[in-house]
């Protein structure tokens, strides 16, 4: 596995940028700048499962194994989805996308927000991260500060 980390300055308390980045319509904004007409199905619960899911209907399927309000996120990667939403743990892709971990830290310092988010990927998905998270951080960004 590779590290991978973004991080973001946004002047906004972890509260906002929390609600922001997870409530439905915003989560499809920001989302949606690094990876085009992204959503979610699912909730943000300790110990439930989420679906990621792309413009093609195709996705990830993730576990939230730890969950602190306002503070931090943990996501584990357990299968992918193909269309449809028919969930593949077999498959090599399948395989190669298992075990990808995201962790979203939300560090408030007076009403200021530093939000890193660590991933722990293969080789072959970091482009994909690389090319994704700057964009979709700027716009959480534009979209806390509001």
């Amino acid at each position: 596995m590779e590290h991978v980390e973004y991080k973001i300055e946004i002047a906004a308390t972890a509260k906002k940028v929390w609600n922001t980045m997870l409530e439905d319509a915003t989560y499809r904004q920001w989302a949606g700048k690094g990876w085009p007409d992204s959503f979610y199905q699912g909730k943000w619960i300790q110990g439930e499962k989420i679906r990621f899911i792309g413009a093609d209907g195709s996705g990830t399927l993730a576990e939230i194994r730890d969950l602190k309000p306002h503070r931090h996120i943990l996501v584990r990667h357990v299968a992918i989805l193909e269309k449809g939403g028919n969930e593949d743990t077999t498959s090599e892709m399948a395989k190669g996308w298992i075990g990808i971990s995201e962790a979203y830290n939300f560090n408030d310092h007076n009403g200021r927000t530093t939000l890193t988010i660590a991933i722990q990927t293969r080789p072959e998905w970091k482009q994909m991260f690389d090319d994704g998270w700057p964009a979709a951080l700027e716009e959480l960004k534009r979209l806390s500060e509001k």
